[in-house]
């Protein structure tokens, strides 16, 4: 199940289309389901939003193991809300997004950056980074022009923005592989992977991998 931190139902709605095309139909397998929290803000932009969505996000995990049909659970937000929370107080096997991202970008000491639209999670991202032992491997973050809103609302001006940051991840900084830094980014950051040179880490697909590759619940 993806539990996606925010309120939008069209974010759910999107995020667990890219996991159900990386996953795809496996034999024996569950279908995705995407569940939306039903308190908290629109958007993950600040480091108070994040700490908000923690335990929305363990409510809704632990529902999921309650009602007993749930084999995984997916957070769907970068700042993975609720992650660590999840693993102590479900059965279940867990990833987040950033978690997921970072250390497959990392992968085999890749220099890696991030690619994101949210200026003061930027700290946080970079906190994040350290505490997955990868602080010797990352390059640094790149932001986009414009509000996360503003971006948000105009898909054409997010890609383009987007790209910028990537290029600037490469270009600039040295990254072999750069992360798009949203679940809500996950439409552009599977555009980007075909549009950018560099190696593009998409969020949700990282995530769906690392599922993959933890033992059943």
């Amino acid at each position: 199940m993806l539990i996606n931190p925010n309120t939008s139902t069209a974010t759910t709605a999107m995020m667990t289309a890219i996991a159900r095309r990386t996953l795809g139909a496996r034999p024996g397998g569950r279908a995705v389901r995407g569940v939306t929290v039903t308190r908290g803000p629109g958007m993950l932009t600040d480091p108070a939003a994040l700490r908000a969505a923690a335990p929305e996000v363990l409510a809704a995990g632990l529902r999921a193991e309650a009602e007993g049909d749930c084999a995984a659970l997916l957070v769907g937000a970068f700042g993975d809300p609720g992650l660590e929370a999840l693993r102590a107080a479900t059965g279940l096997p867990v990833a987040g997004l950033g978690e997921a991202a970072l250390l497959e970008a990392a992968a085999g000491g890749t220099p890696f950056g991030v690619a994101t639209t949210t200026p003061l999670l930027a700290e946080a991202i970079a906190a994040r980074v350290a505490a997955l032992g990868l602080a010797d491997r990352y390059t640094g973050i790149r932001l986009t022009a414009g509000t996360p809103e503003r971006l948000s609302a105009d898909p054409s001006l997010l890609l383009d923005r987007l790209e910028r940051a990537v290029r600037a991840c490469a270009e600039r900084d040295g990254a072999r592989a750069v992360v798009i830094g949203g679940g809500p980014l996950g439409e552009a950051a599977e555009e980007l992977r075909a549009r950018c040179a560099v190696e593009v880490v998409a969020p949700i697909p990282a995530a769906c991998r690392a599922l993959s590759r933890l033992p059943a619940g």
